[in-house]
């Protein structure tokens, strides 16, 4: 390469790759590099011709101005550290810095693959960088600077020289394999195989450099008769040789257990036509010019690959008995596989493809990358939160490994990721070197420590959804499996535990648990509880079966009053009275029922109905003197929230007040009085709180999550 590379940011702008940036703008950043000083200099992270190199890369891609801009900064700190002085319109300066952004957290990636194992793990490394940047416009800036600094490679050491190819091959190969960045991914695989394996690549280079001339002057030979013979047939189309490059030919002698003497394929033809049925139509043509290979027929349009690759491929004996490889596609279909809409990554990786977050992220990394030139990138841009909410959460573990969780995992879930057994003795976490909760939800990039315990000792509360321990059914699942191996008697004993303290909470001691056997497809109370102890039923789940099987409580007089039901005024909160309308109604004050819960109807002689528990005392006093008063009612539709009170013995410690609080205020509900105790001498704290509920479902849920609080004893509902 004999072109004359720039020695300063002057020359380098004047290079076309970086025109793309505007007269305006490349005044500003020539203004405030100042070459005068040696501060500015000092500090790049490559030099003027690998930056030159990086942009003409780019350029190839067609960069906007806002992706030629965040990777000159990035290259340049004394530029970007001023970038605040740059006259930008502010949509154009936020996307910029989210860009740096995204190359600042593409550093903590290869800063991870430096302290690992060569090889190991790159798939979760690639899934991670792409979790954890901002932008996926980045990626081509990162493939683009790969390439340069591998272009500057035989400077450096040759540990320098390997680690910056294992990088390659581990990372930036396959990414752009996937993006279907093939302008790139052959010089970033051959140049990574160049520095990995010189004898072979070398060796290999040799023999394809032998060959080249008799090859050239062989493939030119059947691009004219093949395009002669299309031409005689009335088909348009354009005809050419098909580079091999040196990574590929030996990936293929690898897989295949070839000598180079028996790679057909290194003589290739491609012909590309206007439509589908002229691709068949040449097809035809090149079967009748020459025989056939029956094995090596492949038909990807009308059997498309699963990554939606289209194209037909075939192998014929040539003119002088050589084998040549053919493919025929659309221009359309050239088109979608060098953008990348149909990467081979799915074979040549030998993977099976990733989760569908990821796939839809490649996806549309490869649309916007068919979008660039068309200059409607940045609309699909602003729609990638919409589009790509990330289900995948991306953590480490303590040597660096990859942890591929679904979204809301916990470091509870990392521990039974890593093994059943770690999972079961797991007793604490640290997240990024600060101990958290086991209900922490991950985020990508979080290096995750599990504290272990000496024996196995899951917990039956980390099955139940609402205490949020665990987020993936694989997880669940491995709970369930160990105590599905206790002992019948413990598991009844363990079930009865958890039920009766969500019967207790919510004042259903007394409530027939043969009513709901039917529901759950259990045959007696104890199959139930069985149930529950492993999680396959939660408590919460039976005492809204209880709630719904009791009914309204009947008139007990024979001559009671009774009309056809009809609904209330608007100010009776929402209750449907079976009477004769029209009445004022309030709530008991002595058991404040709550939507969902079974209640009863009193008519008093001056206040109207009051309605009550179902299981109310009082109530049961006043209708023993009194039956004939007692009246049915029902929950209606409409309603503003229900007063109900609650008690929480708890340790007396610092900001439990607090942290109750906050977790009504996060579930939607109010606190209308809060009274506080301290029991003597004990340590311990008594809060009794109203509260203002939208129904029963709330009031259990919100229980269940204040129970769930450090040093919480017991909370359940009085009065």
């Amino acid at each position: 390469m004999n072109e004359i590379l720039p020695t300063g940011l002057e020359a380098l702008l004047q290079r076309p790759a970086f025109r793309v940036l505007g007269e305006p703008l490349r005044r500003q950043l020539l203004a405030l590099w100042e070459p005068g000083t040696d501060t500015a200099a000092a500090t790049m992270r490559m030099d003027w011709s690998a930056l030159a190199q990086m942009g003409d890369a780019l350029a190839r891609l067609n960069a906007e101005e806002p992706v030629v801009l965040a990777a000159l900064l990035a290259d340049l700190p004394g530029l970007r550290a001023r970038r605040a002085e740059l006259e930008l319109p502010a949509p154009m300066l936020a996307v910029v810095d989210g860009l740096l952004d995204s190359q600042d957290a593409a550093d903590q990636v290869w800063a991870l693959h430096a302290g690992r194992e060569a090889g190991r793990n790159g798939e979760g490394l690639r899934r991670l960088l792409l979790a954890i940047i901002r932008d996926l416009r980045v990626v081509p800036i990162l493939l683009a600077r790969q390439l340069a600094l591998l272009h500057a490679a035989p400077l450096r050491s040759e540990a320098e020289r390997r680690a910056l190819a294992q990088l390659t091959r581990d990372i930036h190969g396959p990414l752009a394999n996937r993006l279907g960045i093939w302008q790139l991914k052959w010089e970033l695989e051959d140049m990574a195989f160049r520095f990995l394996e010189p004898q072979t690549y070398h060796h290999i280079a040799r023999q394809v450099d032998e060959t080249r001339l008799a090859r050239e002057h062989y493939v030119e030979d059947v691009r004219r008769q093949l395009s002669a013979g299309l031409a005689e047939h009335g088909i348009k189309a354009t005809v050419s040789g098909r580079p091999k490059h040196i990574y590929s030919i030996w990936r293929k002698m690898q897989k295949k257990r070839l000598s180079f003497d028996q790679l057909y394929d290194l003589r290739a033809v491609r012909v590309m036509v206007d439509d589908v049925a002229s691709c068949y139509a040449a097809l035809g043509v090149v079967h009748a010019l020459w025989v056939p290979v029956p094995s090596e027929f492949d038909d990807y349009i009308a059997r498309p690959k699963a990554n939606d690759y289209r194209s037909l491929h075939t192998a014929v004996i040539g003119p002088e008995g050589r084998t040549i490889e053919v493919q025929i596609r659309t221009h359309q279909m050239h088109a979608q596989a060098e953008l990348g809409v149909a990467a081979h990554w799915k074979y040549k990786e030998g993977g099976k493809g990733g989760e569908s977050a990821f796939e839809r992220k490649i996806t549309w990394m490869r649309q916007l990358l068919e979008q660039a030139g068309e200059g409607s990138g940045d609309e699909l841009a602003g729609a990638l939160d919409a589009e790509l909410l990330e289900d995948r959460v991306y953590a480490l573990s303590p040597k660096g490994e990859v942890m591929d969780l679904p979204a809301g995992a916990t470091p509870l879930d990392f521990a039974y990721h890593v093994h059943t057994m770690v999972g079961h003795r797991c007793r604490g976490a640290k997240v990024n070197g600060r101990i958290v909760p086991l209900t922490y939800h991950l985020r990508s990039g979080d290096r995750v420590e599990i504290m272990t315990g000496k024996e196995p000792d899951p917990r039956r509360d980390w099955l139940l959804p609402t205490a949020g321990y665990l987020a993936s059914n694989r997880s669940r699942e491995k709970v369930r499996g160990w105590f599905h191996k206790l002992d019948r008697a413990r598991n009844i004993e363990a079930g009865r535990e958890l039920l009766d303290k969500e019967l207790r909470r919510l004042g259903l001691m007394s409530a027939d648990l043969g009513k709901v056997l039917a529901r759950f497809r259990a045959e007696n109370v104890d199959e139930l509880l069985i149930q529950l102890a492993l999680g396959d039923t939660g408590p919460n789940a039976v005492s809204r079966a209880l709630l719904e099987a009791d009914k309204p409580v009947e008139p007990v007089a024979a001559n009671a009053p009774r009309v056809t039901a009809k609904p209330v005024p608007a100010d009776t909160r929402g209750f449907t009275i079976d009477g004769v309308g029209n009445l004022l109604v309030q709530l008991g004050r002595c058991c404040r029922p709550v939507a969902g819960e079974p209640i009863a109807g009193y008519l008093t002689l001056s206040r109207g109905v009051t309605v009550h528990r179902g299981d109310c005392s009082a109530f049961a006093r006043l209708s023993a003197l009194h039956p004939e008063r007692v009246m049915p009612v029902e929950w209606g539709r409409a309603g503003g929230g229900y007063e109900a009170d609650i008690q929480v013995l708890a340790v007396d410690r610092r900001w439990l007040l607090k942290d109750i609080t906050n977790l009504i205020a996060q579930a939607d509900a109010y606190v209308l009085a809060i009274n506080s105790d301290n029991v003597r001498d004990s340590g311990r704290a008594v809060l009794r709180l109203r509260l203002k509920v939208a129904d029963y479902g709330q009031l259990s849920n919100l229980l269940g999550k204040i129970d769930a609080l450090p040093g919480v004893d017991e909370v359940r509902r009085v009065g």
